[in-house]
């Protein structure tokens, strides 16, 4: 079984903020593979469903950004899904637009997103999808860029990264994240 966590803000006020691609990806993924509709479960929104046969969790901590751990880690805990089969897809500021790099373990780059999550599984040694969003180039800068709307500029390759990982999803059950994160490289390197 697998857990596949989307990080973002609840609320219709954040729907569209940089900071919740996270969210839209685990959208695309549940209208792609024809989940069901979404539960309230784990602080969570929550659908389970199959891809590529293999049962999976699709998981939207509402809790806010700096506390997904504690839906995580209820999630994990509850379904017994060790960190090695946990894909969590968040922005990455690091990265530039239209970037994705899947990863396993390492720091958590400020994000307290992923640092609420390491705290509550105790372990950083799950999987990341770090989704490029760009640098807005002044760290004073950073929270009023990720809390706010992508630009109209933007949306074709925020489109075609959200639809890019959700069409391929099924690698990650099949082939692995690391075969997943190469094809969307492949993919969207002509971006």
């Amino acid at each position: 079984m697998w857990l596949l966590v989307g990080l973002g803000n609840p609320g219709d006020e954040h729907a569209k903020h940089r900071h919740n691609i996270g969210f839209m990806v685990l959208d695309a993924i549940a209208d792609e593979t024809g989940f069901p509709a979404w539960r309230s479960k784990f602080q969570g929104e929550m659908s389970e469903g199959k891809v590529g046969g293999d049962k999976v969790v699709l998981l939207k901590p509402q809790t806010y950004m700096n506390e997904s751990g504690q839906s995580v880690g209820k999630a994990a805990k509850f379904y017994k899904i060790s960190p090695e089969k946990i894909v969590v897809f968040h922005d990455e500021l690091d990265l530039k637009n239209a970037t994705v790099r899947i990863k396993k373990g390492g720091g958590n780059a400020g994000h307290n997103g992923l640092r609420s999550i390491q705290d509550h599984l105790s372990t950083p040694d799950f999987w990341r999808a770090r989704i490029g969003i760009g640098h807005p180039g002044d760290k004073n800068r950073v929270s009023g860029y990720v809390l706010s709307d992508f630009a109209k500029a933007d949306q074709d390759w925020v489109e075609a990264v959200i639809n890019g990982l959700a069409n391929s999803c099924d690698l990650i059950v099949s082939d692995g994240p690391e075969a997943y994160g190469k094809k969307i490289s492949e993919a969207l390197s002509a971006l």
